[in-house]
């Protein structure tokens, strides 16, 4: 077997874990990360109402203009512009959900970079 596929099947193994105790709700949604090669993904979602209430992605601040120097400072600069668009619809409290991957690098800058945006989790 191909050893991505391993590594996505292990990956989507654990995001099932761990969405199966995490849920989010309006007044506390949830804070999902997807990451590619590239880019890095953040969303917060209403699990209850099924509505996605705001996204980010590096992407996104790429085309802005407001490229970082590495990933690692571009998924900061995500969690930071995440945290506004929060804290302008009144959201201050999240959960997180690391969405399989390691608790390290680039998850890890986003989470930082949405607390110091102002969120709470």
């Amino acid at each position: 077997m191909d050893k991505n596929k391993i590594k996505n099947e292990k990956r989507a193994r654990r995001h099932k874990r761990i969405r199966s105790r995490i849920s989010g709700t309006s007044s506390i949604p949830r804070l999902s990360v997807f990451k590619s090669n590239i880019y890095i993904y953040a969303q917060l979602i209403d699990d209850e109402g099924q509505k996605t209430l705001a996204s980010i992605s590096s992407l996104e601040l790429k085309k802005g203009k407001k490229s970082a120097a590495n990933k690692t400072t571009s998924a900061r600069e995500a969690g930071k512009a995440l945290a506004e668009k929060a804290l302008g619809q009144k959201i201050k409290k999240v959960v997180f959900d690391r969405g399989g991957y390691v608790y390290a690098g680039r998850v890890k800058a986003l989470a930082d970079g949405a607390r110091e945006g102002g969120l709470n989790f």
